[in-house]
C-alpha cells in the first residue's frame, strides 16, 4: 500500500504524522521502538524488534547457585581439594 502525507515543522524540527493505515498496518503504537534506515531518497521505519528477554532473572540465578551449592557441599569439597603439604 501507499499513501501521501506532508512534512510539517515540529518545534526546531520536522515531522511526519504517522496516523490511519500507516498507523495500524504495521501495529505501531505510542511509545513503541522503531528503527529508522536513513537513505538519501526517503526512510524506511520499521517496528524495533525487542530483544529476548533472558530466561532468569539475576537475583534467580545467585539464589539458584546459591541453592546447589548448599545442596552438593562444593564447600567441604573444596575444603578437601587444597593441596597440602604433602602435596608439595
Amino acid at each position: 500500500m501507499r499513501t501521501e502525507s506532508t512534512i510539517k515543522r515540529w518545534g526546531n524540527g520536522l515531522a511526519l504524522r504517522i496516523s490511519g493505515p500507516m498507523r495500524d498496518i504495521p501495529g505501531f503504537e505510542e511509545g513503541m521502538g522503531v528503527e529508522v534506515e536513513i537513505h538519501a531518497d526517503g526512510l524506511f521505519i520499521r517496528r524495533k524488534v525487542p530483544a529476548d528477554p533472558l530466561p532468569y532473572s539475576e537475583e534467580e540465578l545467585v539464589a539458584s547457585l546459591k541453592e546447589t551449592l548448599a545442596d552438593n557441599n562444593v564447600s567441604d569439597w573444596l575444603e578437601d581439594t587444597r593441596p597440602g603439604e604433602e602435596d608439595f
